[in-house]
């Protein structure tokens, strides 16, 4: 990356909301899992480990945030969040185990609504 797009990723990160950066990051995902999709019949699944474990790390993030006593968010919401939380997380470990095609639409799916969610684009 060139210096010159590291400071627009820098200044773009300070200035974005908290929700936009979740609502990036679930594009994020979104984008490396539909890339395995995408090839999967010309490479089968190459990336699917990195893209899972990318996917894992940020709804583990999510559902940690929710568990918080002190987190701002409704109960309701947080329990919404954990249940979501909860199942993306086992089926990513489900594809890590036996990886599958037809599963990693509904995970593609749950984080581009609720990035669409976050950024108000719902």
């Amino acid at each position: 990356m060139s210096s010159a797009a590291q400071a627009y990723a820098r200044t773009a990160q300070r200035t974005a909301s908290p929700r936009e950066i979740e609502a990036q990051a679930l594009l994020k995902a979104a984008r490396q899992l539909q890339d395995v999709v995408t090839n999967w019949n010309e490479r089968g699944p190459i990336g699917l480990n990195d893209a899972l474990m990318f996917n894992r790390k940020l709804w583990s993030l999510f559902v940690s945030d929710a568990l918080r006593d002190d987190s701002p968010q409704t109960l309701e919401i947080r329990q919404n969040i954990a249940n979501i939380g909860v199942f993306v997380l086992s089926q990513s470990a489900a594809l890590q185990m036996a990886p599958q095609l037809e599963p990693l639409s509904a995970l593609i799916e749950i984080n581009r609504n609720i990035a669409a969610g976050l950024s108000g684009r719902a």
